[in-house]
This record gives C-alpha cells, structure tokens and sequence, in this order.
C-alpha cells in the first residue's frame, strides 16, 4: 500500500474523545460505564493501529473492475476483527438491520466515488470493503482502522446503533481515501483538515443517496444517531458548527465556524474533531452558492485537492484554501465556482495564499 507521502494509516472514530470524556464523568454509571469502556477500547485500538504501521499491514487483493467488493462480519459483542463472515458481495439482505444498513452505506460510498469522481473503491484500485457490526457491548463509536471499518452498536442511552447514519459510514471510509491520497497528518489543523474531508464527503455520500440539492440537505454529521434522552440533532453541523447539540450530559457543542473562535488545545490531537468546523462551514458556504447538487461541483473542487497530490501532509488551513481556488479556476476558470470558493473562505476567516 502506498499513499502520497508514504503509508502512515490513523486509527480514526467518528465520536470525538471530548464527547466520551464528558460521559465518562456522568453520576448515572448507565452512562458513564460504557463511555469509560469506549474510551479504553479506542486506546488499545490506537495502539494497535501504531503497531501494525510498524509490523506491516496485511496486503489485500483489489481488482479494479468497477464494481465493489463487500464483506460484513458480526463481531458478535467481542473483539476480534474481522468477526464472523455475515453477508458476502452480492448476497440478499438478511434479518440483521444493522448488516444491512452496514452493507448499502458500503456500496453507497463505492457509488459516490465511482460515479461523481471516477475513483474504483477507496484506494482508486478497486480495494474490498470490509465491514465488521456488532462490536463490542455498548460500544459507543465507530471507526476506520486504516483497513476495514468497524460498528458499534451504542448504549442504547446517548448513542444508538452507528450503522444508523449512512454519512457515519461515509466518513470513516473516506479516511481511507485520505489514507491513500494527501494522507495528512492527524493533528492540529492538517488534522482537523483530515477530519473535515470526512465530513463534507459523508454529508455528500448521504445527498447523493437521498439525490438531495444543496439547499434541501440538512448539513448534519450523524443525524439519528443520538438516543431520545439527548437535547441535541447529530454530532456536528456544517451548516452551523457549534449548534448540534446542547445536552446536561453531552455538554455544548465546541465546534467554531470561524478562526475567530479557533481553539487551541492539546486534547482530541490538537482540536481535529473541533477545529474541523472551520473548514467544514467553508465548504458548506460554497456549495449552497453554487447550489445544485453539492458533489458536482464543490465536492469536485474538494476530490481534486485532495487528490491531485500538491497538498502536503502538514498543510495548515490557509494551504487547503489556497489549493481549492487553483482547482476552481484550473476546472472551472475565473466563474462563479471560483467567487463562491474564494468567498467561502474569506467568511470562515481563512486567507488563500
């Protein structure tokens, strides 16, 4: 496996540290019991995500036919990956809701990816996509593991089943498209960067599927995923970072819209699942804009940086931004695409170089 800059694959969760840290200190052991167990399982997770960059990942055949390779395993409330093979490519749906939904957010992503930017599979070569559901006991996340992704089932109480949300699934896989392409570095702001693609390409796999315009999706990252109990609509939101949720429990929302209120700490590698709502409320700037639907032009000027292979591992907000106004104009010359991206931009309070 190879990436630009070389192979440095993270392990990646859709709920941030933060989240799970406030849990952990809830009164209700309902609650803080499975955030505190959740916490530990991303460390052990983390760490072997690092050993396994040492030792060598396993090579896995891909077939560039167009054409996606899906497997989902059930973990059946343990650990091992892969689980127990449940539902192989090609294979009618079964009784398990959660395999699924775990199998169609795989093919939906394959579809975005292929169809709107001609990319075979995450890696662009077809790669297999594998699933494991079922992970775990009230296990409160979902993650990319740098090979497959893998499915908690939620406590039931803040967080339900992540197969809920097909832009969850969206985004895990596309740190795998990262992984394989700019690879940036997971922390600060190439972090928050990282973190960012993620979401804007998961809010455009879950439009693509519902074959929503700009203007009718909802800008929200992991919709339906909070329990009842929660005062709050998803994890983030692009449209109004800082506005997702506001929970006695969960807390407020931290995300900033702007550098005004850029935030600066060590936690979370440096902010990247914070800081992330910067750029994320740029892009959502330009595609309500251009209007449309957001994958065929904003998400296109997005593919193009991430993948045209002059964004560096350490780029910092400000090199993003430069690099998607090159793209607006070298794809679309000096039109609206490039004023709504320039002026995206300018309101989150990011300077192009």
């Amino acid at each position: 496996m190879t990436t630009h800059g070389g192979f440095v694959p993270v392990f990646c969760t859709i709920v941030p540290p933060h989240v799970l840290d406030k849990l952990a200190q809830a009164e209700d052991p309902a609650l803080a019991g499975p955030a505190r167990r959740t916490l530990q399982r991303d460390a052990f997770e983390r760490t072997q995500r690092r050993l396994t960059t040492v030792v060598g990942a396993t090579a896995v055949a891909a077939v560039a036919d167009g054409k996606p390779q899906r497997t989902v395993h059930d973990a059946r409330h343990g650990t091992d990956l892969p689980g127990h093979k449940v539902r192989g490519e090609g294979d009618k749906p079964g009784k398990d809701a959660t395999v699924n939904r775990a199998y169609a957010g795989l093919g939906a992503t394959f579809e975005l990816l292929l169809k709107a930017y001609q990319r075979d599979s995450i890696d662009g070569n077809g790669l297999p996509l594998n699933a494991t559901v079922h992970y775990d006991r009230e296990y409160n996340n979902a993650f990319w593991n740098g090979e497959q992704m893998v499915f908690g089932d939620g406590d039931g109480e803040i967080f339900l089943d992540f197969t809920i949300p097909i832009d969850v699934i969206g985004h895990e896989l596309v740190h795998g498209v990262t992984q394989y392409t700019a690879n940036l570095t997971y922390f600060g702001q190439p972090g928050a960067l990282n973190e960012s693609v993620s979401d804007v390409f998961g809010s455009l796999i879950k439009q693509y599927t519902l074959g929503q315009t700009a203007a009718e999706a909802d800008w929200l990252i992991g919709a339906g995923l909070l329990a009842p109990r929660v005062t709050g609509k998803a994890l983030r939101s692009m449209k109004e970072p800082g506005t997702a949720y506001d929970d006695d429990v969960l807390g407020k929302d931290p995300q900033p819209a702007t550098m005004d209120d850029f935030v600066r700490t060590g936690r979370d590698n440096g902010g990247v699942h914070i800081n992330s709502g910067i750029p994320n409320h740029a892009f959502y700037l330009a595609a309500t804009a251009l209007g449309g639907h957001a994958w065929e032009r904003a998400g296109l000027i997005w593919y193009d940086v991430l993948t045209g292979g002059e964004l560096k591992q350490q780029a910092m907000f400000a090199d993003f931004a430069t690099l998607t106004v090159k793209a607006a104009r070298e794809r679309f010359g000096d039109g609206e695409e490039l004023d709504a991206v320039s002026k995206a931009w300018e309101q989150v309070g990011v300077r192009t170089l």
